[in-house]
């Protein structure tokens, strides 16, 4: 077998038959997303839109309780199995012929997924989301496998353990799925946690060489195309206000405020070096896990902007209350969790840190200002990010105005 690629395989270096699988180092140097993990990625807009434009459906119809919950699920299977991915190429890329070929076939179960994903959503019907989810299983199992025939010791047992758990929980998908219907709404979160117990199970004894500036940046990357999402929403909204110009007065106000939303959104996650506090699996697991929250809120908030819109254009059959919400409780949700998760660890003082809780907490108040309370939204949004770069610079953090907030 050929030697291991050098690092930054994939960016314009010839691709070989085959290398030998090892683990990367943690401190291996320009350490960087490969065009394959890009392309991975861009297969999930699909996924993440059409969950998405459900979630704008059931809420326009006047059904959240079915809209969120169904988002909710539907959203972890896009989530984790992003999520599988990313931290097993942080730790096993080798960019050879038989890894290039796993993960085309893990792309091709990313597009079953995003297909089922409307039958999941309105019918209770996950069979084609399972038979997805099991072409990406197949393929990442046996991604796992060749890494444990070229691993020895401890990091041998860890890949092996992986691979036991990705069969045995996707055959617990497999039986609910031939279940009488109800069994979903019981089975589903216990087999969720099973899902997410399967990365602490493996690694209890030896962690996977995960890179830390490399997972922070798939994270980032993530984290735009989501927000990406929304700014596909705020341009629907522009374009409503052009093609309707008796609303005029109230769709450019969303379609403004919105835009200001994603630009805060932007500004707020990128103003850490988050890549500095992962050290170990004992950040790491904590902040992976709640970016969950992070990526729905952010994916969410465009869903609330196309409400917004159509119930302004008189096409949801809500209040202006409810469509309120659907921008604010997402936008709330988004900067209360990346203070959680990302951005408290870099905060000094107590004025640095309440700055995104108060932030947040103040967006929820705005829902009650009638047509105005998407770009109040966008308002209270910028005025957190200012107040942030404010007080790292008065707090001599040595950080550019970039990276001062958050």
């Amino acid at each position: 077998m050929a030697d291991r690629t050098p690092t930054g395989a994939g960016h314009g270096r010839a691709v070989v038959p085959l290398v030998r699988m090892a683990a990367r180092r943690r401190d291996e140097e320009h350490r960087a997303a490969t065009p394959l993990e890009l392309f991975f990625d861009l297969c999930f807009v699909v996924a993440v839109a059409q969950a998405g434009g459900r979630l704008v459906h059931a809420v326009a119809e006047g059904d959240p309780g079915h809209g969120v919950t169904g988002y909710l699920f539907v959203f972890f299977a896009i989530y984790w199995a992003w999520v599988n991915f990313t931290w097993f190429a942080s730790a096993y890329d080798c960019d050879d012929v038989p890894y290039r070929i796993a993960t085309l076939v893990q792309i091709s179960g990313v597009l079953v997924l995003a297909a089922g994903v409307p039958r999941a959503f309105d019918q209770a019907d996950y069979g084609v989301a399972v038979l997805g989810y099991l072409i990406m299983r197949v393929a990442l199992t046996l991604q796992w496998l060749r890494a444990a025939h070229n691993e020895t010791g401890a990091a041998r047992a860890a890949a092996l353990r992986f691979a036991a758990g990705l069969v045995v929980v996707q055959l617990g998908w497999v039986v609910l799925l031939l279940l009488p219907d109800g069994a979903w709404v019981w089975g589903f979160v216990p087999l969720a946690a099973a899902e997410l117990a399967v990365p602490v199970f493996a690694e209890s004894r030896h962690e996977t060489s995960w890179h830390p500036h490399h997972i922070a940046e798939r994270y980032g990357l993530f984290t735009i195309i989501v927000l990406g999402e929304t700014i596909a929403a705020a341009t629907v909204a522009v374009q409503s206000a052009l093609d309707e110009s008796a609303a005029l007065d109230e769709l450019l106000p969303i379609a403004a405020g919105g835009l200001v939303i994603v630009f805060a959104a932007f500004w707020i996650y990128f103003a850490v070096p988050i890549h500095e506090y992962l050290h170990s699996n004992r950040q790491a697991f904590f902040w992976g896990y709640g970016h969950y929250l992070i990526f729905g809120s952010a994916a969410a908030i465009g869903a609330g902007i196309e409400v917004a819109v159509e119930q302004a254009t008189h096409h949801a059959h809500i209040s202006t209350l409810a469509a309120s919400l659907a921008v604010t409780v997402p936008t709330a949700l988004f900067m209360i969790t990346v203070w959680l998760v990302h951005a408290r660890h870099f905060k000094r003082g107590a004025a640095q840190n309440l700055v995104l809780l108060v932030g947040g907490l103040l967006v929820l108040p705005a829902s009650f200002a009638g047509h105005w309370a998407v770009p109040l939204t966008g308002l209270i949004a910028a005025g957190t990010v200012a107040v942030g770069v404010y007080l790292a610079v008065r707090g001599g953090t040595g950080e550019p105005a970039g990276r001062a907030t958050g």
